[in-house]
């Protein structure tokens, strides 16, 4: 039994991995993200714009949407409150 301790002690010990913030680590950090960076297909500015004015006219809706309703629901709660 002590035996078996001892062997799994040794191995634990061998398989260390190097620190994430060496030098080397970092350096292959960096060169992995640039790898991945240089595979993104970026959308060409029509749909960007297209899709840019979908959200702002969503945006703006749903604000009028929800400011109306809740200048509704304030109109109605004060006439309770005030009766």
């Amino acid at each position: 039994m002590a035996a078996s301790t001892k062997l799994k002690k040794n191995n634990a010990v061998k398989t260390e991995e190097p620190s994430p913030f060496s030098p080397a680590q970092i350096k292959k950090f960096v060169d992995e993200v640039k790898a991945e960076f240089f595979k993104i297909v970026w959308p060409d500015k029509k749909t960007t714009l297209g899709l840019t004015g979908i959200v702002v006219t969503l945006t703006v809706v749903l604000a009028l949407y929800l400011g109306s309703v809740d200048l509704l629901l304030g109109k109605v709660i004060s006439m309770f409150l005030n009766h």
